[in-house]
């Protein structure tokens, strides 16, 4: 049986997309379930996604580099989510947004933009 924070979360991430309410519920059960690595992770695509939302873009990717090293040790499958997908798609936004910063820089270098 799943905690209830862990399907809350699920639940916010998925359905609701409030990823600052996901740090929330998942932050409390990291900490009780003594900084599971997992958690950890999840913890911090949810924060990366939040950060995005809000044009924090170092910080997204910031997060987003540390949560697949944190994931990437993990099954594709855990705890019944399907975390090949949420990789792959992770690092699909850190691409997008390493390239979106290397045009914002080559724009201003050349004062286009």
């Amino acid at each position: 049986m799943y905690d209830w924070r862990f399907v809350h979360f699920v639940v916010l991430f998925n359905v609701d997309e409030d990823y600052f309410e996901c740090h929330e519920v998942m932050e409390e059960l990291w900490l009780e379930e003594g900084r599971n690595l997992l958690y950890q992770g999840l913890l911090q695509v949810a924060v990366g996604l939040h950060h995005w939302r809000n044009d924090n873009w170092s910080g997204a990717v910031k997060l987003f580099t540390a949560a697949l090293e944190k994931l990437a040790e993990y099954a594709d499958i855990e705890l019944g989510l399907d975390l090949g997908r949420l990789k792959l798609d992770t690092r699909r936004a850190l691409a997008a947004l390493t390239a979106y910063r290397a045009a914002e820089a080559e724009a201003a270098s050349t004062g286009a933009g």
